[in-house]
Parts: structure tokens; sequence; C-alpha cells
């Protein structure tokens, strides 16, 4: 399904997403190919959105002939899962009040911060930690959920994700599981 960019459906700002690239002179600038609104696609049957920031689609990325650009186009048009396979992926996720994600893992390492209210990171052993605004996760290919705390106000977060390994415990590799997260 391609992303349609839309107004947020929540209380939280439009985000903006600038792009850098170079001139003839070899100057940074910054690049025209795409409109710096950052397109939200409702994801989990409306209850979620996600703004995908930025994808890369191997590791290390070229950026020569603004090779990177068009594969992020591609993506925009047939948004990937919520990992990109060899590749970075860069979003952010608003949640509603209480929402809570499907327990998940993904064969990735990913960085989420908190940018907008508190979010409650739960694990499939039970644990749980509050991460408030500007505190960051290190998800390390572990089943996880998270949970907007608040019972009145959208939380947003945002995510980095480099595919990687599977990671092996006891023998046994942990695999993909998106948990319905479309």
């Amino acid at each position: 399904m391609a992303t349609k960019t839309h107004k947020n459906p929540n209380n939280l700002r439009t985000l903006q997403r600038h792009i850098t690239a170079h001139n003839d002179k070899s100057e940074a600038i910054f690049s025209d190919a795409l409109s710096s609104e950052a397109p939200i696609r409702s994801v989990m049957g409306g209850d979620m959105t996600f703004s995908l920031m930025y994808t890369t689609s191997k590791y290390p990325v070229s950026m020569n002939g603004d090779k990177d650009i068009e594969g992020y186009q591609d993506h925009l048009k047939t948004p990937p899962a919520i990992v990109v396979p060899g590749g970075t992926v860069c979003r952010t996720v608003d949640f509603p009040p209480e929402f809570v994600s499907p327990m998940h893992r993904t064969v990735s390492l990913d960085y989420g911060v908190v940018l907008e209210g508190e979010i409650e990171l739960i694990l499939d052993s039970g644990e749980s930690r509050i991460l408030k605004r500007g505190d960051v996760a290190v998800q390390r290919g572990t089943n996880h959920a998270w949970k907007n705390t608040s019972t009145e106000n959208w939380a947003r977060m945002l995510y980095v994700l480099q595919s990687s390994e599977a990671v092996v415990v006891n023998g046994k590799p942990m695999d993909h599981d998106e948990g319905g997260i479309d």
C-alpha cells in the first residue's frame, strides 16, 4: 500500500525532514528531491501512525548519484516492513493514549528515543521500564511491546533500526515476529 501524506490525527506537530546533498561546486545544500513534510501512514487499523523519515536498502549505503534517495522514494511508494533487511530505517511512531502495541521482535538493532510523552517498554519476561522524554531504549532483537502511559495525550517515539544477524540464545535463533504490526 502506498504511503499517503495526510494530517496528523492527533495533537502532535507534523514533522519535517531535511535531506542534504551537494551542488556542482561540492558545497552542501538541501536536496529538493522530496517535500520536507514527513509522510504519515496509519497502521494497526488506524490506531498508530508511522512517519517513514528515511530508509536505506544496504549497509554501508552508497549516496553516489542519489541512489539512496531513489531507494527511499521506492519505500515511500511501497512501505517496507518494520525492518529493511540489509538496510536501515528511521521512523517516528505516534501512539494514542493508553495504546499498547502487540508484542513483537525484529531481527535488528533498534534505537528508540522518546520525543513526546512517556512510554512503557514491556519485555516478554514481564519486566518493564518507563521511558520519559529524551530517554533511549536499545532493542537488541528482543520480544517487546510499547505502551503509551498517558490516559489523555498522544506520545511520539523516534526509531532508528539497523538490520542484524538473528540473535541466537541457547543455540536457537530468535525469529522475526512483527506481531501483526502492518
